[in-house]
């Protein structure tokens, strides 16, 4: 069975103000959405501010999603009245998966899982699913996702800095197919958030690192999102830059196979 990945949102919070205007309809590369995915058309990797309006423009149909995992609860990849909207009018609730300890406050209408750092769940037919811990504000219950479907593995692990200890320990030889990481501030030096978002400094240092643990191989795929327009130069151009240590700069819209 092939596989997909569709990058919905990859914006950091610093939102343009055309997408209330000559973007409200349309995907633009350079006015980003809310950061968020969606695997095989059914799989949904967070909802936030603008994740109804993604799902309207990329024309998914929001009632095959079946599943929604969530990396934390920040209100830019946690929007509890979204949430709901995907939710409503269903013959089966939507599933909803989040890290232990998340003080959610979802309505009765999902079916709330909660995830054990590191521990596989099988979610259906043969998609396994690990969280483990990230990087970022604790407060948000943060956890970067690893998803297997058969022989493939897709890392996505948005909103977190470097990689935790254990969980770079937990991802060793994984070989994964793709990875998508954290990529908020651009190219520059000094930039506060090292605690908890990547740079594109932060990223040159890793990807070798993560080669010689064999997280990441020479197939391996990297894509870069979360984007913080107000940190970057224009896509365009920052897509060259990361192109140059082995890096696909995603945007809204972008589909790939895994």
């Amino acid at each position: 069975m092939n596989h997909e990945l569709t990058f919905l949102g990859t914006c950091a919070r610093d939102f343009s103000p055309r997408l209330e205007g000559d973007c409200r309809e349309v995907f633009d590369l350079d006015a980003r959405r809310s950061s968020c995915a969606l695997v095989d058309g059914r799989y949904l990797i967070d909802c936030g501010t603008h994740t109804l309006d993604s799902l309207r423009i990329a024309g998914v149909d929001r009632n095959a999603i079946t599943d929604l995992f969530v990396t934390h609860l920040h209100s830019d990849h946690f929007d509890r009245e979204n949430i709901a909207a995907l939710a409503e009018g269903r013959d089966e609730p939507l599933r909803v998966w989040v890290r232990e300890g998340a003080e959610h406050r979802l309505p009765s209408t999902v079916s709330v899982r909660y995830m054990t750092p590191f521990t596989r769940y099988e979610i259906a037919d043969g998609l396994l699913l690990t969280g483990m811990p990230a990087n970022h504000d604790a407060k948000a219950t943060p956890q970067h996702l690893l998803l297997e479907l058969g022989e493939k593995k897709l890392l996505y692990a948005c909103d977190g800095a470097w990689m935790l200890n254990e969980t770079y320990y937990f991802l060793k030889k994984a070989n994964l197919s793709v990875a998508v990481l954290d990529c908020t501030t651009g190219d520059y030096l000094g930039d506060f958030r090292m605690g908890e978002h990547n740079s594109i400094p932060m990223l040159r240092l890793m990807l070798p690192s993560m080669k010689t643990w064999q997280i990441l191989s020479d197939e391996s795929r990297v894509y870069l999102s979360h984007i913080a327009p107000s940190l970057h130069k224009p896509h365009a151009e920052t897509s060259e830059i990361v192109r140059e240590f082995g890096a696909t700069l995603a945007y809204d819209g972008l589909r790939i196979p895994l």
